[in-house]
């Protein structure tokens, strides 16, 4: 990797360039619903009265996802921001793959229908495609958001399998609410059912065999909660559960027994006959995981897949053809078997900064703290530069994010001041996660104390950039905060039957902000006044320059253009 070069007409501060993900936040579209515009911002809004900004794309295409009606993500979000250039993201490369027939034709589909004998006990000639024998498992999140998984994947491969061959098939749903509405599980559940009728013929028996909400079981993320792992592996893997003969049975049993929770909290389940689970995962099985997304893939792959494994009692530990949709980390080749080769993606900032011998501080807490770090560097685990890197993780803590409205903002904001008064940084990226975690929680209340207790966070941190003489680049990798309630076509907010507004923990379509904070400017930007002198219809992808740009070097050519301009730039 070549080092960057110099920018012969810009030469930087005299402090860092300080890169802050505001986590969710973006710029609401209507007025009601919109909590980051109800919430009392009162340092952000003073920032944003004297510093260069503009809106960036943050969903669809802008981002590597198929179309403009996809939302944004926090996984694609990093990788734009930090790759500065836009790649085919998970959602696509998925779609493209099964569509062409890919998927199918790949060595580890044929070993997960035909492959005798790979999981079973040694002599076995057991597969997914005997009759009578295993079963093929499909185990991921239960719902068309497009974010870590998409139904029309799953029913493509459960028809796929029938064709195949396969005669039994077990299917383990997560309920969503996050990404799609909150209270959505049956309107997923029932035409899905539908579906499996359909496919039930000459032999060929798939059912649903278990489930439960997403942030219950199976789905965590960067170690935050491995209690909800272990709760999926008993779940999926041994029957471990409360027994229902259907999975709208469970959902309207939960949901009476359990008022106001919404889908992705609803507890464990397995659907029994005559007492017994239907679809417990045993030796001579094969699993696929279909969520293409990685962060939330890592831990249950973990599970199936070490042979040295501390988190929890698996008890037992089927022997299994084990697959991925796509390899979740790159440097770790993990899982070992994938359906889909994910995005190449090469020539990071973070692996450009190293070469150019930038000192990087990357921080988040637990819930984001692989963002600035994995995802902010092309999906690749570990520094570029042990020497260069520090990446700092403040644990979060493993409550409910609306019990705990300001997570670990504050306990990240003291650790930044001290970076910045030791003068050891050039460069420092931190994830604020509030509008995202408490965003997904649909507590409207939590959500504006999110943003507030963000806020004071700012205050502290641009009063700390001005005594360090530095810059600070503010946006977000994704809107949800700004967009907290359901609406209809028309624009009208849609209630529930008690009036009150239908809560929406998904994220939105809306851009999100960039603001350049410079306490120190002189002069140096184009096209004075300020806020004339920035590119604008430009997308998240564009922060990677922007940040090369203000440290005074110039970006990589093919890099998206820069958002600020500056004067005697070659290439922006």
């Amino acid at each position: 990797m070549e080092a960057l070069k110099k920018n012969p007409g810009w030469k930087g501060r005299r402090g860092p360039v300080v890169l802050v993900i505001m986590d969710g936040v973006g710029y609401g579209k209507y007025t009601e619903g919109d909590a980051v515009a109800d919430s009392k911002m009162n340092h952000l809004e003073g920032i944003l009265s004297k510093s260069p900004h503009t809106r960036l794309k943050a969903h669809g295409k802008a981002v590597g996802l198929p179309s403009d009606a996809d939302m944004g993500n926090s996984e694609v979000g990093h990788n734009a921001m930090g790759c500065g250039r836009v790649f085919s993201q998970g959602a696509a490369l998925v779609s493209a793959s099964i569509e062409s027939g890919a998927l199918f034709q790949g060595q580890v589909w044929k070993e997960i229908v035909a492959n005798p004998g790979r999981g079973a006990s040694a002599g076995s000639s057991e597969n997914a495609a005997v009759q009578g024998g295993p079963a093929l498992h499909f185990i991921g999140l239960f719902s068309d958001g497009n974010v870590h998984s998409h139904l029309d994947h799953l029913k493509a491969m459960i028809v796929r399998a029938k064709k195949d061959g396969v005669k039994k098939v077990r299917v383990h749903i997560l309920f969503d609410g996050r990404d799609v509405g909150e209270t959505s599980a049956l309107e997923y559940v029932d035409p899905f059912e539908d579906f499996l009728k359909e496919q039930n013929t000459d032999g060929f028996d798939a059912r649903i065999a278990s489930g439960g909400g997403r942030m219950w079981i199976t789905m965590d993320r960067y170690g935050a909660d491995w209690t909800m792992v272990e709760r999926g592996w008993k779940t999926h893997v041994l029957g471990e559960a409360r027994q229902f003969s259907t999975a709208r049975e469970a959902v309207e049993t939960y949901r009476k027994e359990i008022p106001g929770v919404i889908d992705q909290d609803l507890k464990e389940f397995v659907i029994a006959e005559n007492g017994s689970p239907i679809g417990t995962i045993n030796d001579g099985d094969s699993v696929v995981y279909f969520n293409f997304r990685g962060d939330r893939s890592l831990e249950i792959t973990a599970a199936f897949e070490e042979d040295r494994f501390d988190k929890f009692d698996r008890k037992r530990r089927p022997k299994v053809v084990y697959a991925g949709m796509m390899e979740y980390d790159g440097d770790l080749h993990v899982p070992r078997r994938y359906l889909v080769n994910p995005p190449a993606i090469d020539r990071t900032a973070g692996e450009y900064l190293a070469a150019t011998g930038v000192r990087t501080l990357a921080i988040s807490e637990t819930q984001k703290y692989g963002h600035v770090t994995y995802f902010f560097n092309g999906n690749r685990t570990g520094k570029f530069n042990e020497e260069l890197e520090v990446y700092e993780e403040i644990k979060s803590d493993v409550v409910p994010f609306e019990q705990r409205p300001w997570m670990k903002c504050a306990e990240i904001t003291d650790r930044v001041l001290e970076a910045l008064a030791s003068e050891k940084f050039d460069f420092i990226r931190i994830n604020y996660p509030n509008g995202d975690m408490v965003g997904h929680t649909g507590v409207y209340q939590a959500v504006v104390c999110a943003m507030e207790a963000m806020d004071l966070q700012l205050g502290r941190l641009a009063a700390a950039v001005d005594r360090a003489g530095g810059i600070m680049v503010i946006t977000a990798d994704h809107g949800n905060s700004d967009d907290m309630y359901e609406h209809g076509k028309n624009g009208e907010v849609l209630r529930k039957e008690d009036g009150s507004p239908r809560a929406k923990t998904s994220h939105s379509l809306n851009p999100v902000p960039c603001i350049i904070y410079d306490p120190e400017y002189k002069g140096e930007y184009k096209n004075a006044p300020l806020d004339a002198s920035l590119n604008e219809g430009l997308g998240i992808s564009s922060i990677a320059a922007t940040c090369i740009a203000l440290l005074g070097y110039m970006p990589p050519e093919d890099y998206d253009k820069a958002v600020l301009k500056l004067k005697y730039s070659l290439t922006i």
